[in-house]
Order: C-alpha cells, then sequence, then structure tokens
C-alpha cells in the first residue's frame, strides 16, 4: 500500500512540473486601428449637380470605379479645398458637383487610366437657415434645395398655441421680410412668399 501511494504521488507531481513548464500561447497582439477612409454609401442629398454649388464644411462622397485608393468621404475644408491621395489640394467650394468631378477626371487621367469618376453631396453642411420662437421644432435646418418660407415653416411639426401666424418676420442680413401665413394658406398675396437664402433666419412671434 505505501509502495503504491508513493507511484501514485509521483505521477501526479510529474504531470504538475510538465503543466507548470508547458509554455503559454502568446497574447493575440491588439486589433489593427481602421485607417481606410469611409466608403460612400451611395445615398447624397437631393440636390441637383448641375447647379448646386458646393461649400465650406459640406461632405461629399467620391466613387473612382475600381480605384479604392481614390473612393473616399471628405469634407471640404473652411478653404474651400479638398485634399486627394497622389493629387493633393483641389477647389470645391464655389463648384457644382458635375464641374468638381470633370476636374477631378483631368487630374485622375494622369495617373489612372480612363478614371470613371461620381461626385455626390452626401451632407449639406454650407448653406442653412433657421427657425425661432413659436414652433414646435425650432432650430437650424439645412437649405438643400430651393424652399420657400411657408414650405420651411412646413417642417417645423406645426405652430405653437400662441404663436401669431399673422406676424412672422424674416430677417436677412441688414434686410428685414414680413410673412402672413394666414393670408399664404388662402392663396392671397402670394408674393410674399420669398425663396430662402443661406443665413436667413425666421422668427415666429409668440
Amino acid at each position: 500500500m505505501v509502495m503504491a501511494f508513493g507511484l501514485v504521488f509521483a505521477q501526479n507531481q510529474t504531470q504538475s512540473q510538465s503543466q507548470s513548464q508547458t509554455p503559454k500561447p502568446p497574447s493575440q497582439p491588439p486589433p489593427a486601428v481602421n485607417s481606410t477612409p469611409p466608403v460612400p454609401s451611395g445615398v447624397g442629398e437631393a440636390v441637383d449637380p448641375n447647379k448646386y454649388s458646393i461649400g465650406a464644411e459640406d461632405v461629399l462622397a467620391i466613387q473612382v470605379w475600381r480605384e479604392p485608393d481614390f473612393t473616399r468621404v471628405l469634407a471640404v475644408r473652411p478653404d474651400g479645398k479638398i485634399t486627394m491621395p497622389l493629387i493633393g489640394d483641389l477647389q470645391a467650394a464655389g463648384l457644382t458637383p458635375i464641374q468638381l468631378t470633370k476636374d477631378l477626371t483631368e487630374k485622375l487621367s494622369q495617373l489612372v487610366n480612363h478614371p470613371d469618376v461620381t461626385i455626390i453631396v452626401e451632407q449639406v453642411r454650407s448653406k442653412k437657415y433657421y427657425i425661432d420662437g413659436g414652433v414646435n421644432r425650432s432650430g437650424e435646418y439645412p437649405l438643400i434645395t430651393p424652399t420657400k418660407i411657408l414650405e420651411a415653416l412646413s417642417k417645423t411639426g406645426g405652430f405653437t398655441e400662441f404663436a401669431d401666424r399673422k406676424h412672422i418676420t424674416i430677417l436677412r442680413g441688414n434686410r428685414t421680410f414680413r410673412f402672413n401665413y394666414l393670408e399664404v394658406i388662402r392663396g392671397k398675396k402670394m408674393e410674399q412668399n420669398i425663396f430662402l437664402e443661406n443665413g436667413d433666419h425666421i422668427i415666429v412671434k409668440q
């Protein structure tokens, strides 16, 4: 019995030493940081690519067919330019998406055979208007397409209980315009339903 116990004890000791000497698997390296630029979603704002003037802070989705190194999403810098790899800075502000597509295609033609370039405005950030006062959703709104006052007000979710719908004011720089909502919805004095411009403030008294 003593010999059997000693034999079992020796076997257990050998197994413990073998397990302690077994090398531990190397720790996994931390996941690499993805430095790949974001890929365009293919869904942009409803702007007219032949007429919309790109501005600072607008977000552009640039797609170059079968060229992932040049396919990316870029925000227009405050100086109105974007930066593309191997090309450098390109003027974007003041151009339409079609004009910028032509400029980029010409630049890429020196690096790529017959580049197929598509540029869409993914987010409009350079043009906006503001609505304050007696509406349900006041604040900042992007000016994506030509928008009149009545249409802008319809996006706010309606007026508050004590909103003055007859004496709405539009501030544009040092100019002031008046808008009577009750008249316009009845088809009267439609000339006051003007198109908004970038930076306009619509104020609904309450």
